[in-house]
C-alpha cells in the first residue's frame, strides 16, 4: 500500500521550502513599505506551521519510495504547494475568492499563466514576484526541485523523476538521479540570469529584468504590466524574450550536453530538436505571409511578430507583445493553435503534446503506410539510434487520445455554460497544454479569465494539473488497480 509516512515527509520539507520562498517575498514587501506585509508574514508562519505538522506525521520514515509513492507524492504536492500558494493573494485581498485564488496559484505553478487579475499594475512588489517566482519555481517541477535541493529525501529516487518529468523518454545525465537535477537546475539557473541580464542590458530596470526573466525561462508569460513586454514598445526586448523562449523549449540535458560539455553537434544531429526548429521556421514564415498579405505591417514588424508568438505559443510561454492575435487572418490561429498543441521539445520547461512525441508519430504513420505495400515488414520505430518499445508507442496513442477527450469534454462543459464555442475551445487547449491565452476575442493575453465561471475555473485547474503532469501521473490514482494491495 501507499507509504503515506514518506509522502507526510516530503510534503513537509516541501512546505518549509515554500515557506522560504515567501520570506524573500515578506523582505522585499519590508524593503517597500507596501501593504503585503502582513500577508505574506501570515502566509509564511502558516506554511511553516503546516510543515512542521506534516513532518511530524512523518517521523522515522524511510527515505524509500516505491512507485506508487512516487505517484502519489508529486500529484498532491502540486495540489498542496497551490493551496499554501494562494493565501498572500487572499490574506492581501489582491485576490477576493478563494476559486480565484487557487486558479491564479495553480496557474502559476503549472506555468500556464492564465490570470484572473485584471489590473496586474495595481499589486505590490512583493505580490508581483510571488506570481513570477511561483512559475519559475514549477518550470521544471516543484518535486524534482526538492531533489537537487534536499536529495536525501528521496533517496535520489528515479521513479519521482518519472512521475514528475515531461516526455515519453527520460533521459539522464548521470547515474544518480540527484546529480542529474543539480546540473538541470545549474542550467536554468544560468538560463535566467543570462536572460536577466539581457533584459536588463535592454532597458529594463532590475526588478523588471528579475521578474520577467524567471517567467521567460520557466515559460510561464505571467508579466508585471498589463500589456506584458509590450509595455517597452522594444524590438530588442521582443528578440531576446524570443531567444530564451527558444531555449528554455530545448530538452534541458541535449543543451547541457551540447554546450557546456561543447558538443555542439549533439545539438544539431537531435531528431526532435531539428524537428522543433523546423516546424519555427515553417510555421514563422506561414504567418509572416499572412500577415503581410492581410494587415498593413512592414516586413520587420511582421518578421518579428510571427517569430514572437510562433515561439510563445510552441513554448507554450502565452506572453504576447503588442499585437491583438484575435484581429489576425483566422488561418493564422490554426497554425498558432497547432503550434500550441504540439509544444516544444521534452525535458524541457515547456507544455504540450511535445516534438517527440510528433516525431514518434509521424514514423508509426510511416510505417502503417509502408506496411501496406511489405506486409510482413518489421519496421521499427527510432528516435535518432534509440528504438522505441511497443509499450512507449501504446502510452502515446493513450495519451493522444485522453487530451483530445479532455479538450472536448472541457470545451462542452464551457459552451453548456455560456463561454462561446472558438474560445471554449482554445481555452480548453491553453489550459491542458499550460500555454495560457486564448485566440479568439474576449479572453486571450490582453484579456484576464476572470470573466468564466466558478465551476468552468476548478474544471480548469484540473486540466493545468493534468496537462503539467502529463495526465497519466494524475489519472491513474483514479484506477481502483492503484490502490489495491497487490
Amino acid at each position: 500500500m501507499v507509504n503515506f509516512r514518506i509522502i507526510h515527509k516530503i510534503i513537509g520539507s516541501l512546505l518549509f521550502l515554500e515557506a522560504f520562498f515567501m520570506g524573500w517575498c515578506l523582505a522585499l514587501a519590508f524593503v517597500h513599505h507596501e501593504d503585503d506585509l502582513l500577508a505574506f508574514l501570515v502566509s509564511m508562519l502558516l506554511t511553516f506551521g503546516c510543515g512542521f505538522l506534516f513532518l511530524y506525521l512523518g517521523r522515522d520514515a524511510e527515505n524509500t519510495l516505491s512507485r506508487r509513492d512516487a505517484y502519489v507524492v508529486v500529484t498532491a504536492a502540486w495540489v498542496i504547494f497551490s493551496f499554501f500558494g494562494m493565501f498572500p493573494f487572499l490574506i492581501h485581498g489582491s485576490i477576493g475568492s478563494f476559486c480565484d485564488a487557487y486558479f491564479e496559484t495553480m496557474s502559476g505553478f503549472t506555468t500556464t499563466g492564465a490570470s484572473i487579475i485584471d489590473d496586474v499594475e495595481r499589486l505590490p512588489h512583493a505580490m508581483l514576484f510571488w506570481r513570477s517566482l511561483m512559475q519559475w519555481i514549477g518550470g521544471l517541477g516543484i518535486v524534482f526541485f526538492t531533489i537537487a535541493i534536499l536529495p536525501s529525501l528521496v533517496g535520489g529516487s528515479v521513479k519521482v523523476f518519472a512521475a514528475e518529468a515531461t516526455g515519453p523518454i527520460k533521459a539522464k545525465m548521470h547515474p544518480r538521479l540527484t546529480t542529474t537535477a543539480k546540473w538541470i537546475w545549474t542550467v536554468y539557473l544560468l538560463l535566467t540570469i543570462g536572460c536577466g541580464l539581457s533584459y536588463w542590458a535592454a532597458g529594463m530596470d532590475w526588478f523588471e529584468a528579475t521578474n520577467y526573466s524567471m517567467t521567460t525561462t520557466a515559460t510561464g508569460g505571467f508579466a508585471i504590466h498589463n500589456d506584458s513586454t509590450a509595455h517597452f514598445h522594444s524590438p530588442s526586448v521582443d528578440y531576446i524574450s524570443v531567444l530564451f523562449q527558444l531555449l528554455s523549449g530545448i530538452n534541458f540535458t541535449l543543451l547541457y550536453m551540447s554546450v557546456f560539455k561543447l558538443k555542439f553537434g549533439t545539438l544539431f544531429k537531435n531528431a526532435e530538436f531539428k524537428l522543433y526548429i523546423m516546424v519555427i521556421g515553417g510555421a514563422t514564415l506561414l504567418v509572416m505571409l499572412l500577415l503581410l498579405s492581410g494587415t498593413d505591417y512592414s516586413l520587420e514588424h511582421a518578421f518579428r511578430s510571427a517569430l514572437f508568438h510562433v515561439v510563445s505559443f510552441i513554448t507554450t510561454t502565452g506572453m504576447f507583445s503588442g499585437d491583438d492575435v484575435s484581429q489576425w487572418p483566422r488561418l493564422t490561429w490554426v497554425i498558432l493553435g497547432l503550434v500550441m498543441y504540439l509544444g516544444a521539445c521534452a525535458g524541457s520547461t515547456s507544455g504540450g503534446f511535445k516534438c517527440i512525441r510528433g516525431l514518434m508519430l509521424l514514423q508509426v504513420l510511416r510505417n502503417n503506410f509502408r506496411q501496406i505495400l511489405h506486409p510482413n515488414a518489421v519496421l521499427p520505430v527510432r528516435i535518432g539510434s534509440q528504438s522505441v518499445p511497443q509499450s512507449k508507442l501504446v502510452a502515446l496513442f493513450a495519451f493522444f487520445v485522453l487530451t483530445v477527450l479532455m479538450v472536448l469534454f472541457t470545451t462542452t462543459v464551457m459552451v453548456v455554460a455560456g463561454v462561446d464555442s472558438t474560445n471554449a475551445l482554445t481555452i480548453a487547449l491553453s489550459s491542458v497544454s499550460n500555454v495560457g491565452p486564448s485566440l479568439s476575442a474576449g479572453i486571450g493575453p490582453a484579456m484576464s479569465w476572470s470573466v468564466l465561471p466558478d465551476a468552468v475555473k476548478w474544471l480548469l485547474c484540473l486540466l493545468m494539473l493534468m496537462g503539467r503532469l502529463e495526465i497519466m501521473t494524475v489519472l491513474v490514482l483514479f484506477t481502483r488497480a492503484f490502490w489495491k494491495e497487490n
